[in-house]
């Protein structure tokens, strides 16, 4: 199983842009964009970031498993 983020379609009712998102989550755009285009795995700084940005959304919001074999 693969956990993916939803961190991105959220980012838009929040932030203006993934700069923003990023400085909210305490991480690079780049971390950002590697996670979304599944070039990195999820860690526990991005799971962190995600709640601190987003704190009205809880984990299985942001978060999800889908089947596939891991890095």
């Amino acid at each position: 199983m693969l956990l993916k983020s939803r961190v991105i379609d959220f980012c838009n009712e929040k932030y203006m842009n993934l700069s923003e998102l990023a400085q909210a989550m305490g991480i690079s755009v780049r971390q950002i964009s590697a996670v979304q285009q599944g070039k990195h795995s999820i860690d526990e700084k991005f799971i962190i970031g995600a709640l601190t940005a987003f704190p009205e959304y809880g984990i299985g919001h942001l978060f999800y498993f889908t089947p596939g074999s891991s890095f």
